[in-house]
């Protein structure tokens, strides 16, 4: 992707869109951060179905850490890896507690440095939750800055980088939740729907993915016959 079609990109996708978030429930930065822990190769879906069932009983981190893992458990259990997620989230509402006074610390080290917390986590939380200027790399976003050309990378870290100096500055706030969701429903995996992109114009990505054939109803026309 030319550095001249990164701003009309990023304009179509915001024109669409002027306010994007994400997709899981949450009301404070706790809850999110619990959420984005819980939802490490699973989905939105699921995770909001298990956080539904777990904040009302217990949505802040020395609430959580009193639970337990095998309590915590039982709520979560329709997420994938559920006990090792529990582990980490039970005992990273500890470190929560211990370190910085059940709050969500707003640094980057910090938040790494607890359990089950990784880089992409940490951004999601950092952005979304407290407005930063930062990019977290799913698989979606990873998928979708290669196969448009927009900030092409070998590994999440290398695309989040080239991300960084790639996008325009006016929509760096909203970018990763324009990628995510662009590759969730648009961009998707196996045959990204090219047909009903709005971004195709500027996308890389060749052959373009045609419209499939629209089927003919059993005892009916084509209006060609």
């Amino acid at each position: 992707m030319k550095k001249a079609d990164i701003a009309p990109f990023f304009a179509t996708l915001a024109a669409a869109n002027p306010a994007p978030t994400t997709e899981l429930e949450y009301t404070t930065p706790f809850e999110l951060l619990a959420a984005v822990l819980l939802s490490a190769q699973a989905t939105d879906v699921s995770v909001n179905k298990a956080t539904r069932l777990l904040y009302p009983v217990a949505n802040t981190p020395q609430a959580i850490a009193d639970l337990g893992v095998e309590r915590v458990e039982g709520y979560i259990r329709n997420i994938n890896f559920h006990r090792n997620k529990a582990r980490y989230l039970v005992e990273a509402c500890r470190l929560l507690v211990e370190r910085h006074g059940g709050e969500v610390p707003r640094d980057r080290a910090a938040l790494e440095a607890l359990p089950g917390v990784g880089r992409k986590t940490a951004n999601v939380v950092l952005n979304t939750a407290f407005g930063e200027l930062t990019l977290a790399v799913d698989t979606h976003i990873f998928r979708v800055s290669n196969r448009t050309g927009l900030a092409p990378g070998k590994n999440p870290l290398e695309v989040e980088q080239a991300l960084l100096k790639r996008v325009p500055a006016g929509y760096l706030q909203h970018a990763h939740h324009w990628l995510l969701l662009h590759g969730r429903y648009v961009c998707v995996a196996r045959t990204p729907k090219c047909w009903e992109c709005s971004v195709a114009p500027w996308c890389d990505y060749r052959p373009k993915t045609p419209a499939p054939a629209r089927k003919v109803a059993r005892g009916t026309r084509s209006a060609a016959e």
